[in-house]
């Protein structure tokens, strides 16, 4: 009885000083997390304005938000491959510099295309804060107590993306846009600091490296030709097109030789071998359309309360608080139950059953339609974001090698990122043609409500005709109510994209293998699987190696090897 209750005494102490030194290391990640969040967030409510402001149209509003998570998908892979063979602390480190000086210079920009392009940058450094926060994440926490930790994560998420719409309202309307650049400059300041002082992850065994450069080239020709073909298709060209075969046939053939590059490469940028992992397949498949519904319908909500329903910046923001609290709600309970229970897998199926709902739900809004609906549809959105994002990278973290964690985990937030981007071109795209062949249809109707305007009706009329996108709060009242009902019938028939990819997510999430979550972080599970290479000397000891993932392709329960008594 003795020994049990000393054995008692000395456990709670240990498990005190670990939580601590979790949080401690957490505390610089977090803010690094942040300033991502924060000045992306902050920019979303007013870039209606930007692109008024710099003369763009529908078209470079698409590619103002799609440069950026165009880089960002491309990135991710990249940065989580530097995770497995770098020093993954100065990684974040310089992934936040790169970040938060190419959104400073966006600050600056005078034309739709300079914009643009310091996004692409921006994109860069947001695909290493996305890659590498999830790796870091996994080394100093293990899947099954990852839920004790989302209170934090909610918190932080909530400040930004609640707080960050409204204070880059607040900005636009009283400062100007352009300070909307420059605000996380001393957050970004301060969290490489904390970064510094804080983050202390174990040692790993150097060794030598090989880069897979032209894998790197063909990911990133492959993907952004898919890209411009969608973006441009129906407007610049014809669907079918000398311009579609050329752009869609080198993504093909990008793609084609893109895969015999990683069969071939010695450090392949993704591994292929991670596909024999059902786990990590289906939770790819997943990702796509959770990106869909989070990065394309929250950059067009946006614009339909500016753009349908004559909201300022700020207004915006606040009206797209419901979505933000559902994906917050859910994420923070979800967490915290998986952790109490360690089942995973009724919550993703909940999830994907939201997502379904939320995105069909918002394919049927009009200019007036009653607000309380379209915030109980947005709330439905969030909470099956919120029940599937983080989720999906924690059941692949749990089931993959600790050698690939980086690529594992950056493998899923590169799919979730690229259909994110594919999404909001695909969405942005038939927003366009749909408002083009609205506005033909009430052309009648547009100029007689002109018409009463006199001169003033003469230069907005210019203005419609030559596809700038209008500033609709500022609008008079009688040609404002045309406007707002031709956007809110083509955003919302841009939201009815989603539904169908949200269903693929679905029954992705229904053949999901249902592991067990293991208690093991990824540097305890390297460390224990050093140790019994250490002691293995027979090939029946391979079996034992196996227990930790080391040597294994395919799903398995955790082994006896992840239990707490190891861990301790």
């Amino acid at each position: 009885m003795a020994t049990s209750t000393t054995a008692t005494a000395t456990v709670a102490p240990d498990e005190k000083r670990r939580h601590r030194q979790v949080l401690q290391a957490l505390s610089g990640l977090l803010l690094g997390m942040f300033v991502s969040m924060l000045a992306s967030t902050v920019v979303s409510t007013s870039l209606p304005v930007i692109v008024h402001d710099l003369e763009g149209d529908q078209a470079a509003f698409t590619w103002v938000i799609t440069a950026t998570l165009l880089t960002t998908a491309i990135s991710t892979p990249i940065w989580g491959k530097l995770a497995d063979l770098f020093n993954r602390k100065l990684l974040i480190q310089i992934a936040i510099v790169i970040f938060v000086l190419a959104t400073a210079a966006a600050g600056f920009s005078q034309s739709p295309e300079m914009m643009i392009g310091f996004r692409a940058v921006q994109g860069i450094g947001a695909g290493g804060l996305a890659a590498l926060s999830q790796v870091i994440m996994a080394d100093i926490i293990s899947p099954r107590e990852r839920g004790r930790y989302m209170g934090l994560f909610g918190a932080v998420m909530a400040v930004a993306t609640v707080g960050g719409p409204l204070l880059g309202g607040v900005i636009t309307d009283t400062l100007g846009w352009r300070w909307n650049f420059f605000v996380a400059i001393p957050f970004a300041v301060l969290a490489l600091i904390m970064l510094q002082r804080t983050l202390h992850l174990p040692a790993r065994a150097k060794r030598k490296v090989s880069i897979d450069y032209i894998g790197i080239v063909l990911l990133s020709v492959s993907v952004s030709l898919l890209l411009i073909w969608i973006t441009g298709a129906g407007d610049s060209y014809d669907w079918w097109s000398t311009e579609t075969v050329l752009m869609v046939g080198g993504a093909l053939l990008g793609v084609a030789l893109f895969v015999i590059t990683e069969l071939r490469a010695k450090e392949p940028l993704v591994p292929l071998t991670l596909f024999r992992n059902r786990t990590f397949t289906l939770a790819v498949i997943a990702s796509i359309a959770t990106g869909i519904a989070m990065f394309g319908t929250s950059v067009f909500l946006s614009q339909y309360m500016q753009m349908a329903r004559g909201a300022t910046p700020t207004e915006a923001g606040l009206m797209t608080i419901p979505m933000i609290a559902g994906l917050l709600i859910a994420s923070i309970v979800i967490g915290a139950l998986i952790t109490r229970y360690g089942h995973w897998k009724p919550y993703l199926i909940t999830g994907g059953i939201l997502l379904i709902a939320g995105s069909f739900l918002l394919s049927t809004i009009h200019y007036d339609t009653n607000f309380a609906l379209v915030s109980l549809y947005m709330f439905l959105l969030g909470a099956g974001v919120g029940m599937t994002m983080q989720n999906l990278v924690l059941i692949v973290q749990n089931t993959a090698k600790p050698t690939e964690m980086g690529v594992a985990s950056s493998g899923v937030a590169f799919f979730r990122s690229l259909g994110g981007t594919i999404g909001v071109s695909v969405m942005g795209a038939a927003l366009a043609s749909s408002a083009t062949t609205l506005f033909g249809d009430r052309k009648a109707d547009i100029g007689a409500a002109l018409a009463k305007l006199g001169e003033q009706g003469a230069a907005l009329g210019e203005q419609l005709q030559s596809g700038t996108i209008p500033q609709v709060s500022a609008l008079p009242e009688g040609i404002r109510v045309i406007i707002e009902d031709i956007y809110a019938q083509a955003i919302a028939q841009s939201f009815l994209i989603a539904v169908p990819v949200a269903v693929i997510s679905l029954i992705a999430i229904v053949f999901l293998p249902n592991v067990p979550l293991t208690r093991m972080t990824t540097s305890e599970r390297v460390a224990a699987s050093e140790a019994d290479l250490a002691t293995v000397s027979t090939p029946q000891g391979m079996d034992a190696l196996a227990a930790t993932g080391t040597v294994t392709t395919t799903d398995a329960a955790p082994a006896a090897s992840d239990a707490p008594s190891r861990r301790r």
